[in-house]
């Protein structure tokens, strides 16, 4: 992981990284280097000579005789103020280029909280690298940044190291959640799943830390009702799980919380099969459990004053003689039936029993918000950058969003149509796995609404597109698990 620092002093670092502006429509340029005094005219002519724009995502390299390279990352339009994601993309975009580095120092414009939190987070997000499984190529493989200082005014600022901690945590944690997206399923079945996440809540301090985490084994599940999981996972050698992580504070509790997060750690579609091609990227369709058990880790080490209690469903969806069938009827925790028309349909059933469990909590919940990579259907409504977020409560979802569009975090709100609703009943059980297929991610929407106190605030967040990037890294965001939700759940967790 990069160490983060600030200073306001001179260069010691032998990379420099300025932000590069486009300045008006005839193609001209403004390097913008917050308190870092630049010859921009020299600098500038060079950098038109090198056919630079600005634009977002760009990122260009040069010797200069102050330091040893100074790096350019583009920023868009010029603006008298840029908006803390186009601070966190470029400076994301600079430290993704920057590995192999050892040390680099961002002078991007962080006069003020706000931005010097979006520069540390950007550059963090940014220094990523993933090559647990590599062999004879490991060597070849450039490490991520490791120093990044900020160059800033507010070093004397008192909340400045902190600004900076809490960066260090949000990234620490947006990469455990990345490592268990892109580690293959060979390696992270529901129990290793577990073990890695048990493990996670010891190094995160545990009890001392406010953290509790129980597990259900295969046993257990089937013993208590826990329909859906059992029936998602009875097809697999690998039997499913179902962890559970309170975190209580110190002191007064404002609010409590359940996260719950879709945790299918290989999903070939069951009975259902999937086509072949794609299939390699449903190693990720546990990126919703990876994100609220770290979500619930990141809290704890901020020692925010909200009470999160979070269960990941955990079961791999695979073809066998045990393997769920078309038109089998499977009892979800708490009584209510389900006819399984579709076993390519599942995380909605591991998702019902974890809902259920968590709503069975002996403490009132002031909210409940469940996270998964549910639907092809989001894809094809909001693409593979903006997630989608349904509720049964508008103030909830409108104090979601704040804090998903202070994270950086796209996510768009889609409705729950009374009229789909039909579209699930069955005339065997008390319910249909699927409905519709107009209007696919509403009508999955509507399924798990049904397992919700109409009296308890609901968020679903379908994350299917942008959970994992199989098109070319971006701003902080590199191929494989993004992380998507971690960063607008504590941000939520922070304004509650």
């Amino acid at each position: 992981m990069s160490t983060l620092k600030i200073t306001d002093g001179p260069l010691k670092d032998g990379v420099l990284v300025l932000g590069l502006a486009m300045s008006d429509s005839a193609g001209g340029l403004a390097i913008e280097s917050g308190e870092v005094a630049v010859d921009s005219r020299a600098l500038i002519a060079s950098l038109t000579e090198m056919g630079a724009t600005g634009a977002a995502d760009e990122v260009i390299k040069f010797p200069n005789g102050t330091v040893r390279m100074m790096v350019f990352t583009g920023l868009g339009k010029k603006m008298n103020t840029y908006s803390h994601e186009t601070l966190r993309r470029a400076a994301g975009a600079a430290s993704r280029s920057l590995a192999g580095a050892p040390s680099a120092t961002f002078a991007l414009p962080s006069s003020t909280p706000e931005s010097l939190s979006a520069v540390a987070e950007g550059a963090a997000l940014g220094a990523y690298v993933f090559s647990e499984f590599r062999g004879s190529t490991k060597a070849e493989q450039k490490a991520p940044l490791k120093t990044i200082t900020i160059h800033s005014k507010l070093v004397a600022d008192p909340d400045a190291q902190s600004i900076l901690e809490r960066a260090k945590i949000v990234a620490d944690y947006t990469f455990l959640v990345r490592d268990l997206i892109n580690t293959p399923p060979s390696h992270l079945t529901p129990d290793s799943f577990a073990k890695k996440i048990s493990a996670e809540v010891r190094k995160a301090g545990g009890v001392k830390a406010g953290l509790r985490i129980s597990i259900l084994d295969e046993r257990e599940l089937k013993s208590q009702g826990f329909g859906g999981i059992i029936g998602v996972g009875q097809g697999s050698a690998n039997p499913p799980r179902l962890v559970h992580i309170s975190y209580t504070p110190k002191g007064t509790v404002k609010k409590r919380y359940a996260y719950v997060g879709k945790g299918i750690t290989f999903d070939t579609g069951g009975l259902a099969l999937k086509p072949a091609a794609g299939m390699e990227a449903m190693k990720s369709d546990m990126s919703g459990a990876a994100a609220v058990c770290a979500a619930v880790l990141a809290i704890a080490a901020l020692k925010l004053p909200i009470a999160i209690e979070t269960w990941a469903p955990l079961a791999e969806n695979m073809v066998s003689d045990k393997a769920t069938r078309p038109s089998d009827i499977i009892t979800i925790f708490g009584g209510k039936t389900i006819e399984v028309l579709n076993p390519d349909a599942e995380g909605r059933l591991v998702l019902a029993d974890a809902l259920v469990k968590a709503q069975a909590s002996k403490n009132k919940l002031d909210g409940i918000v469940d996270v998964a990579t549910l639907t092809g259907a989001q894809v094809v409504a909001l693409g593979t950058r903006t997630s989608a977020v349904m509720t049964n409560n508008d103030e909830f979802s409108a104090q979601f969003l704040k804090a998903s569009s202070t994270s950086g975090e796209a996510f768009w709100p889609m409705p729950l149509p009374v009229e789909l609703r039909a579209s699930l009943d069955s005339p065997v059980a008390d319910m249909a796995n699927i409905g519709d297929k107009s209007g696919g991610m509403l009508v999955a929407g509507l399924f798990l609404k049904e397992f919700i106190n109409p009296d308890l605030a609901w968020l679903h967040l379908d994350i299917a597109g942008p959970a994992f990037n199989t098109a070319k890294a971006h701003g902080y965001t590199p191929v494989g698990g993004t992380g998507i939700a971690l960063r607008s759940l504590i941000t939520l967790a922070e304004g509650a």
